[in-house]
């Protein structure tokens, strides 16, 4: 039975004893900021455990995609070198939500494992919180589990809670005996080791109570079960392997990768550790990247970085020294794409981002080696043996070296490694990134109206064709969010309306503003939030009398603004279209903001666009305008529009029916935001800037109707200064600044060059300032302020008169900073190099630097240490010699 058998038969399983089948969510947790990855199956449903959401089911079961690289067993550095730890894994779960408890919960998993996947109950064993005799009994008089084989665990193993406070309860989990041959040593056993003999294969969690801050545990009034079994170590139990890696999930890209590189599994461990650890991190790769993460220096993009560069290494290791891993993220893509079809839709857009990755990474690995190997010879030129754990550790952080490496190219030549410093680096990285953490997905308005969401407050929208509509005050929140009778005159809070035509903040559209008016006064709306799909909440301010708690209310949109919204809403749905008309369907909205100013849209994309592609996409768009195409909204069964061809957005979770907003034969995307009636209705579009955001991920700013007019006549103010300033008329001026351009540029080639000029005149006397120190020549001078080129040239000029020594020139430049060269020759190299003489040097004027053996360059902000910079270096020389 092979893993993509397992997990059809689990989800057909659950579907037919109730459950519904909910697709895996991405591996970027939209409703949790806590959360860097998607590290459990019930992540996408723990508003609905909070009662802070609620579905259309009381019953699901899941497939989930996976990513845990932290934590206690899940060390980065032990993937690949056990037979269990993996970065991207898949949670199978099945999940009650005040249904069905206990007994039911049971059944179902023991049925599942029994009867169809028929493993033998004789061998099969479960664990139970110490105090919970209800598990025990129900194992027992449920599944007939004798009581010689339930064994109950403490706290740490068999509780669980989502946090220090809320739903939490106890836990049991089901064992498999693989066989005495599996044992850590006599006394194997469940809850006494962790070896692999007695194999954890699922775990149940029981929620039936809430924690308070104090520790105390009320019963919950509707209990709820959260199951989780891994389908890699299930799929190794039922192929009867001793390792997940000997499964059929692995070993196709185990065996495509040793073909590759010429090299067999099993022939020796190191290699056993290369091949799994690349066909591990590919499969994250391949689904980080489908799930729009791309290589970045911070957050989930820095995670993808690391596993690209850490199982690139491994590569290199068994002689893969060409790019190779947008290769195994297509094996990824070919085993996965039935389970997972994104993966198929971005599959040459992955391949691209991860070969440019690897090509990156390959001239920094080499840099790496080559600072490795100078920091060698240092050491072994001042008789030292040990390389400082702070240099170990910046070869990790800025080249991706593993300690391993380090260990290995400096363990051949007799070098040791600082480890506990290197690890005291690592430490204090990690404090620092912990406390960096901002959180992610978005604004977490939910926990802002908890008591509203869960007295079940609903509001019914009217604003799709409304923008006037009166409703019933059903509740008051003061500014501090607490419940009110009425708010008075200058006090500021939240109101909710029984219905409602102001449009609540979500899908990436600001939310509208107004006025609220009663028989005893009135107020503006100053924002609209939606905490949930059928709840508007309404920021006011009162300017006039009292709002009561009770009253009907008169809701006005501001209509300038809501129409302003709306040209904004839809012309971002025509960008769309026409970004992807002209860069490729690889493109995809990865973020974006809607609001009566302008539209802000993020989107995939490798490069950045060129003048000639910004403007055929607003050719397009504008075409799209002038032929004043009608714009439908419908509403219409999720699959029913994805039938249609309608575009939803990437990790967006949408309810059974859908808006299906479409401009015929330009457009169809699932939207719930305000739209125009037709497209001429946006009168025009400009694009304002293009820029990138993070690497893959591009931005566009535009504007549209009357912000685009305004726009387009500051432009024409602007030229007409222009104008005025060159004394051109309009035609004239780009030819007029090229000249203007090339002048200044001829200019300052004939200022370096006299500059040069009389820097050689004085090379003579500079010489005169030589001086041996402890046997080498050195020479250190201040010049006055040049260009880099001109203090290059400068340095050059030195060296010819100086081949065995040490030369220094120290500059401010015109913007009051300071530059710094330093040579040195061949014949010095094994005393010192240039970086590093360099790294302190450039510390006095404030700055840093580096370069080759022979030559390095720093810069700094203080011009008054350049004297003291000067002394450094003769200090050095000094104390090396």
């Amino acid at each position: 039975m092979n893993a993509a058998e397992i997990r059809t038969r689990f989800l057909n399983f659950f579907e037919q004893n109730g459950h519904t089948v909910v697709d895996s969510s991405t591996l970027v947790p939209k409703d949790d900021p806590s959360l860097l990855f998607t590290n459990a199956g019930m992540v996408q449903f723990k508003k609905v455990f909070l009662g802070q959401e609620k579905r259309p089911y009381v019953r699901a079961t899941t497939s989930q995609k996976c990513l845990r690289v932290g934590g206690k067993h899940n060390d980065l550095e032990n993937v690949g070198r056990t037979a269990r730890h993996h970065t991207f894994f898949e949670m199978l779960g099945n999940f009650s939500f005040g249904d069905y408890f206990k007994p039911e919960a049971i059944r179902l998993a023991w049925s599942f494992i029994t009867d169809e996947l028929k493993l033998p109950k004789e061998k099969l064993y479960v664990s139970i919180y110490k105090d919970d005799d209800e598990a025990g009994e129900l194992w027992q008089s449920v599944a007939g589990v004798p009581a010689e084989r339930i064994y109950r665990l403490g706290e740490k193993d068999n509780f669980w809670s989502m946090g220090d406070t809320g739903p939490c309860g106890p836990c049991s989990e089901i064992y498999v005996d693989q066989g005495a041959d599996m044992a850590c040593g006599p006394d194997c056993g469940i809850g006494k080791c962790d070896c692999d003999r007695y194999l954890e294969i699922w775990n149940l969690v029981f929620m039936q109570f809430d924690q308070a801050a104090d520790g105390t545990r009320t019963a919950l009034p509707r209990p709820s079960i959260d199951t989780g079994m891994g389908l890699e170590r299930i799929a190794a139990v039922v192929q009867g392997k001793r390792s997940n890696f000997e499964t059929d999930i692995f070993r196709t890209l185990i065996d495509f990768v040793a073909e590759k590189a010429k090299v067999r599994y099993h022939a020796d461990k190191d290699t056993d550790t290369a091949l799994q650890v690349i066909a591990d991190h590919s499969r994250s790769i391949a689904f980080l990247i489908t799930d729009q993460i791309l290589p970045s220096n911070e957050g989930r993009g820095y995670v993808l970085r690391r596993l690209i560069r850490r199982a690139f290494r491994f590569g290199r290791l068994i002689g893969l020294i060409e790019p190779f891993l947008h290769e195994t993220a297509r094996q990824v893509v070919a085993q996965m794409r039935d389970a997972y079809p994104e993966l198929l839709s971005n599959q040459e857009f992955m391949a691209r981002v991860i070969k440019e990755e690897e090509e990156r990474f390959s001239q920094t690995l080499d840099k790496g080696l080559v600072i490795l190997e100078e920091e060698i010879a240092r050491l072994a030129g001042e008789g030292k043996n040990r390389i400082e754990g702070e240099f170990a550790f910046k070869l990790y952080d800025t080249f991706g070296f593993p300690l391993d490496i380090v260990n290995d190219v400096a363990g051949k030549q007799g070098i040791s490694v600082d480890e506990p410093a290197f690890m005291a680096c690592m430490k204090e990285q990690k404090t620092r990134a912990k406390k960096a953490w901002k959180g992610s997905g978005e604004k977490d308005v939910a926990s802002m109206f908890q008591s509203l969401l869960e007295s079940g407050l609903k509001t019914k929208f009217s604003g799709y064709a409304d923008m006037m509509a009166e409703g019933k005050i059903v509740s008051l929140l003061d500014g501090e969010g607490n419940t009110t009778d009425k708010l008075e005159q200058g006090q500021g809070g939240w109101l909710v309306a029984a219905a409602t035509p102001f449009y609540g903040e979500s899908g990436g559209q600001e939310g509208d503003s107004g006025e609220v008016d009663t028989p005893t006064g009135g107020a503006d709306v100053l924002e609209s939030l939606k905490p949930a799909a059928e709840l508007t909440v309404h920021k006011i301010f009162v300017n006039d009398g009292e709002i009561l708690s009770g009253q009907t209310a008169t809701l006005s949109v501001n209509p300038r603004k809501r129409m302003a919204s709306s040209r904004n809403h839809t012309t971002t749905h025509l960008l769309h279209s026409a970004l992807r008309q002209v860069l490729g369907d690889h493109v995809k909205q990865s973020g974006s903001l809607v609001g009566p100013e302008r539209l802000r849209f993020d989107f995939t994309h490798i490069s950045a666009m060129t003048a000639e592609e910004i403007a055929k996409v607003e050719q397009i768009v504008n075409r799209a305008i002038l032929d004043d195409i009608p714009v439908g909204r419908e509403f219409v069964s999720q699959k029913e529009a994805v039938a249609r061809g309608a575009m939803a957005l990437f990790g967006e979770k949408y309810a059974d029916t859908v808006c299906l907003v479409e401009v015929p034969g330009v457009s169809m995307e699932l939207c719930g935001g305000t739209h125009l009636t037709n497209t001429g209705q946006a009168g025009s579009f400009v694009v304002l800037s293009e820029t990138g955001v993070a690497a893959g991920i591009r931005r566009i700013e535009a504007a549209t109707g009357w912000n685009a007019l305004n726009y387009l006549q500051g432009l024409r103010q602007e030229m007409g200064e222009v104008q005025t300033a060159l004394k051109a008329r309009p035609e004239e001026v780009a030819t007029r600044v090229k000249a203007m351009a090339a002048q200044v540029k001829t200019l300052q080639k004939d200022v370096e060059r006299l500059q040069t000029k009389l820097a050689s005149g004085e090379g003579g006397a500079r010489m005169e300032a030589v001086e041996d120190i402890a046997g080498v020549k050195v020479l250190a001078v201040k010049a006055e302020a040049a260009s880099i080129k001109s203090l290059r040239d400068q340095m050059d000029a030195l060296k010819s008169k100086l081949p065995s020594g040490v030369a220094m020139i120290a500059a401010p430049t015109d913007d009051g900073k300071v530059t710094v060269l330093i040579s040195v020759s061949k014949d010095l190299h094994a005393k010192f190099t240039a970086p590093v003489l360099i790294k302190d040097v450039a510390a006095e004027v404030g700055g840093s630097g580096g370069g080759r053996p022979d030559m390095a360059q720093a810069g700094g902000t203080d011009v008054a240490g350049i004297d003291r910079a000067i002394a450094k270096l003769k200090e050095l020389v000094a104390k090396a010699g």
